[in-house]
């Protein structure tokens, strides 16, 4: 397991140090929703180990990599998005990764347009 880091927002809310809306918890994963929603539901599942982005989670910690989709549907399943969902990963500044913590975002409640970006 990776060390948490002091300054990253989302290993505070992994410890507890910073409150968050939680919905669903597994050993390896914590999934809370976003404070700046970007469709009716929009919740991040985040890995309680902290790894820069989905790529290094899925190299360091595959278990936990996998964690997040099973955590996803979890989360689906729970908000009611039978119609369909959103499940995006964003790596690096210029994907517009703004928390370096890896974590993944479940969206849904509405249509989604192609291309996402």
């Amino acid at each position: 397991m990776s060390t948490p880091d002091p300054d990253c927002i989302f290993c505070k809310i992994v410890a507890g140090e910073v409150p968050a809306d939680v919905v669903h918890e597994t050993d390896h994963s914590v999934a809370f929703r976003d404070l700046s929603p970007q469709a009716p539901t929009h919740v991040l599942v985040i890995p309680r180990s902290h790894f820069p982005n989905a790529a290094e989670l899925a190299a360091g910690e595959p278990d936990a990599a996998v964690d997040l989709f099973h955590a996803a549907r979890a989360v689906a399943d729970r908000e009611g998005l039978d119609a369909g969902y959103r499940m995006v990963l964003n790596t690096g500044a210029q994907a517009h990764q703004t928390v370096f913590h890896a974590h993944l975002h479940v969206l849904g409640g509405r249509t989604m347009g192609w291309p996402p970006g």
